[in-house]
């Protein structure tokens, strides 16, 4: 798997109902970075089966959750109606997102750009954030990073230090033991703050929690 985003969409669509079955509730640094936080409109990039979607629409008017995977975006529609929670659900890339310039008051992008490869995509798809984000807008970025417990140990093949990541491979395991590959990037701490710089997002405050790398950020020049 090389982390094309036709691949990545075959992928989740694969793995898309198991998936979202274990991907209950939001990320404790997601509801950190919403706290007192409103807007008009806020945006889910990578939105999975909406569990952040859900958060974001407490905190906006307008929420608009997008993924790469239809399979996932079904998910998500499925638990916006059990839920009882309105969102528009796109399928659309990362690297190229189906909205205008300055709309977007809050972003919520998790656990989506470790899947983009390559590193110019990477930073598309932060350019592409910076772009729709509003003059007052913030958003919060993360990626898994070498410090995870599961590359801690030395598993972490290609990584030599704080700068260098690494791209890999990560197993989901579906109900009766078929494994399907996902691809990651697995961000080295410094490599995720250089590619922050090299976008037009300007950071705020970058920091390791849960073994990824986060970042609360805002257009450059806003």
């Amino acid at each position: 798997m090389d982390g094309d985003t036709g691949e990545t969409a075959r992928t989740y669509d694969r793995i898309a109902e198991h998936f979202a079955a274990t991907r209950e509730y939001a990320w404790p640094e997601v509801e950190a970075f919403l706290d007192e936080r409103r807007g008009a409109v806020a945006l889910d990039v990578g939105c999975g089966n909406g569990r952040h979607t859900e958060l974001l629409a407490d905190h906006a008017e307008t929420v608009v959750g997008l993924d790469v995977s239809r399979g996932l975006l079904s998910e998500a529609g499925a638990r916006a109606d059990d839920h009882g929670f309105d969102a528009a659900l796109l399928q659309g890339d990362a690297a190229s997102l189906p909205l205008k310039r300055d709309t977007v008051d809050l972003a919520v992008y998790v656990a989506t750009l470790h899947h983009l490869t390559p590193r110019s995509r990477r930073v598309a798809s932060l350019d592409e954030l910076a772009r729709v984000l509003s003059p007052k807008g913030r958003a919060v970025v993360s990626a898994w990073s070498t410090v995870h417990d599961r590359f801690a140990d030395g598993e972490a093949d290609g990584s030599d230090g704080e700068d260098t990541g690494f791209d890999t491979t990560v197993d989901w395991t579906l109900p009766g033991g078929e494994t399907v590959p996902r691809f990651y990037h697995i961000y080295a701490p410094g490599e995720f703050r250089a590619d922050l710089d090299a976008s037009s997002l300007t950071p705020l405050d970058v920091f390791v929690s849960s073994g990824n790398c986060y970042a609360v950020v805002r257009a450059e020049g806003d």
